[in-house]
């Protein structure tokens, strides 16, 4: 007689509770105004100084976007990083033009005015702002048993970021991961990202920041100092982007959505497989800088065809995070 046949005891993996984070720490920086100009009138002429760090953010303002009305800087001190203007009374004003080529800005357009009053030298002001909070929310998609997510990082990058209000000037500290169960360990690639003023990934104005398979390009074409930090755990990417604004549109929110994938950590880094930053040369957050030499023309090659262990893919997904809310 055929012994009886013990039942399947197999069944799907339990996705455990993610812990709770701690109470975090934090405090949003409001930035103060910049005293950035200084004005001086003469009996018929207005001479007037100019910060190259206009916003007070560190970021210097290219000579070319500022004007006196429509007078360019006549002069410039390299050592005060100050430009010069000084032209006859009632020929200029002064405006800031925005950076032209891409759908966003990372600077208000302002006017100052200069005023001359014979009883005092000159009358520089700024007004104070009121942000708006809209609450944050995010998005996780997963496949199979993998769970990919993005998160709004404190600067330190050790906890989630309680708020989703910044101002122009700031970086976002992103950090994109994959959760892994039960599976051999994994490496975490951001192929690409794109930023929204809706969470539509389809709509427009749309900006494409990092692209290539993993060439962030928005310091190459904006010249910000965006970037990927060097990784520190395979499962994880870390990435800084200055805050931005879409030009013409008069809402504050932005939605970051980015492509991402897991690969098996023992395949070696490649041009379909990493995670490059520009620096006055493209840079590899994994120190394998030869693979980014492709972001300034195609990376990588079709995978029709191709078994996913060729390339040591794993799994895809996308992930969403925002609103995040970018006030002036």
């Amino acid at each position: 007689m055929q012994a009886p046949v013990a039942p399947l005891t197999w069944h799907f993996p339990v996705v455990p509770e993610e812990p709770q984070q701690p109470v975090v720490p934090f405090e949003l920086h409001v930035p103060t105004p910049a005293q950035s100009i200084a004005a001086q009138c003469g009996e018929s002429f207005v001479h007037v100084e100019v910060k190259k760090d206009f916003f007070g953010t560190g970021q210097l303002v290219n000579p070319s976007f500022l004007s006196l009305g429509g007078c360019a800087a006549v002069g410039e001190d390299p050592e005060t990083q100050v430009l010069i203007f000084e032209y006859e009374l009632q020929t200029c004003g002064s405006s800031l033009k925005a950076l032209v080529g891409t759908p966003i800005v990372r600077t208000d357009a302002a006017a100052v005015g200069i005023e001359c009053h014979y009883s005092r030298l000159h009358n520089v002001s700024s007004n104070a702002l009121i942000p708006s909070w809209v609450p944050f929310a995010a998005t996780k998609v997963s496949e199979e048993v993998l769970v990919f997510s993005l998160k709004l990082m404190t600067d330190d990058w050790m906890f989630e970021r309680p708020s989703n209000q910044y101002f122009l000037g700031q970086f976002l500290g992103v950090e994109a991961s994959v959760t892994q169960y039960n599976h051999v360990p994994l490496r975490l690639f951001v192929d690409s990202c794109v930023a929204t003023a809706v969470p539509d990934v389809n709509s427009a104005p749309r900006y494409s920041f990092i692209e290539n398979h993993g060439c962030l390009v928005d310091a190459k074409l904006t010249g910000s100092t965006s970037s990927f930090m060097h990784r520190v755990q395979s499962n994880k990417l870390h990435f800084q982007l200055e805050t931005f604004r879409f030009q013409q549109s008069n809402s504050a929110q932005v939605y970051i959505t980015c492509a991402l994938k897991a690969v098996v950590a023992s395949t070696p880094i490649s041009p379909e497989n990493k995670a490059c930053s520009f620096a006055n040369g493209w840079l590899s957050a994994d120190d394998n800088d030869q693979v980014c030499m492709c972001c300034d023309s195609t990376c990588g090659s079709n995978r029709k065809g191709r078994a996913l262990s060729d390339s040591g893919l794993v799994s895809e997904g996308k992930a969403t995070i925002g609103p995040i809310v970018v006030s002036i």
